[in-house]
């Protein structure tokens, strides 16, 4: 997301304490609470989230084919959750922003996240199967469910650029590698390019006690002036600041994110402005994006020379732009980035 800087101060992250190490840090960080450490607890590795923290596993999706309604259910800490009721199935697979979408709050003891009554819906969740009672209508049993981008993986087609494929950073200023993934540093593509077609893959972290922006908050941007938000927005609203948004310009037509720490991608054909002989614009320029396979802006127009952050400056001109990545003090990694110009 944007913020008036587009380089923030990092800051800090604390891994999963245990008992030894909390109290270690309590003594270190003097100035932090309790509740200020808990909201910094981060988890970039699912099989290290699963192992350490109970409530990763029944976070998530949770659908059944035919089934007449979805549900999402959100981690919250402590054993706490979200869960959203959504009527028709899950985004892309049946819900979208016209149907009904009813939120639930509940708390996992022994086993079981008993979710309490909202508009004659109640739910209970036990071993990975919940069990959705409606008034007046038999109970809808659903089980969790792992989507997968159908754009996972996508080679790079013949006389596309490749910018990241996890053996070097040589195509990014200031960028950063790590475990064969691109870290959110604030990097810019060396090169530039008009219209184009860009596929990249993202991953946001774990972050329970997190609220709103800081759950995995980053950026794509294109041209270094229009950005696709990155964020672990799972199961929220679908705004223009959060994942899938064109940052201060347009929400999605569906909120097409998945669970934190699942990898997920953006499919994007990118037209640039145009201009006249004389340099005088005469089109802004406009987007199509996928996000994890579902189109989420259909040719959608650009209005603004830039959104807030954007590291570009000064007036749009007729000329290439780079890809830009956004540093926004969250560990979110990227791979598999590529660029193929249209004719």
């Amino acid at each position: 997301m944007g913020n008036t800087s587009s380089e923030p101060d990092e800051p800090l992250r604390f891994a999963p304490m245990n008992a030894k190490a909390s109290l270690l840090l309590t003594l270190l960080l003097p100035s932090l609470t309790w509740a200020d450490q808990k909201k910094a607890q981060t988890w970039t590795d699912p099989a290290v989230a699963l192992k350490e923290n109970p409530d990763f596993s029944i976070q998530g999706e949770y659908h059944r084919k035919a089934s007449p309604i979805g549900a999402q259910v959100v981690a919250l800490g402590n054993g706490k959750f979200d869960l959203y009721v959504l009527e028709g199935g899950l985004p892309g697979l049946g819900w979208d922003k016209e149907k009904s979408r009813i939120k639930l709050t509940g708390n996992l003891e022994e086993g079981v996240v008993t979710f309490a009554a909202n508009k004659g819906i109640s739910a209970l969740l036990e071993e990975k199967v919940l069990t959705i009672q409606r008034d007046g209508k038999d109970p809808v049993k659903v089980s969790r469910v792992e989507r997968t981008s159908p754009t996972i993986g996508a080679k790079a087609p013949k006389g596309a650029t490749v910018l990241f494929d996890g053996t070097s950073v040589e195509h990014w200023e200031k960028g950063q590698m790590k475990d064969g993934l691109l870290q959110a540093t604030g990097t810019i593509s060396k090169p530039k390019f008009k219209d184009y077609q860009l596929h990249l893959e993202f991953r946001t972290p774990y972050k329970p006690f997190a609220r709103g922006q800081q759950r995995g908050n980053s950026g794509v941007y294109f041209g270094g002036r229009w950005e696709t938000q990155v964020l672990d927005s799972f199961a929220l609203d679908g705004k223009m600041n959060e994942c899938g948004g064109i940052y201060s310009i347009s929400e999605p037509d569906v909120n097409m994110c998945l669970p934190p720490l699942t990898w997920q991608t953006y499919d994007v054909d990118f037209t640039s402005a145009k201009f006249d002989a004389n340099g005088k614009r005469t089109a802004w320029p406009r987007m199509t994006v996928k996000l994890n396979g579902v189109i989420i802006h259909n040719d959608r127009e650009l209005p603004k020379d830039l959104t807030t952050a954007a590291p570009a400056k000064g007036p749009l001109k007729d000329e290439a732009l780079p890809v830009y990545l956004q540093n926004h003090g969250n560990p979110v990694v990227f791979r598999n980035i590529w660029v193929l110009p249209k004719p």
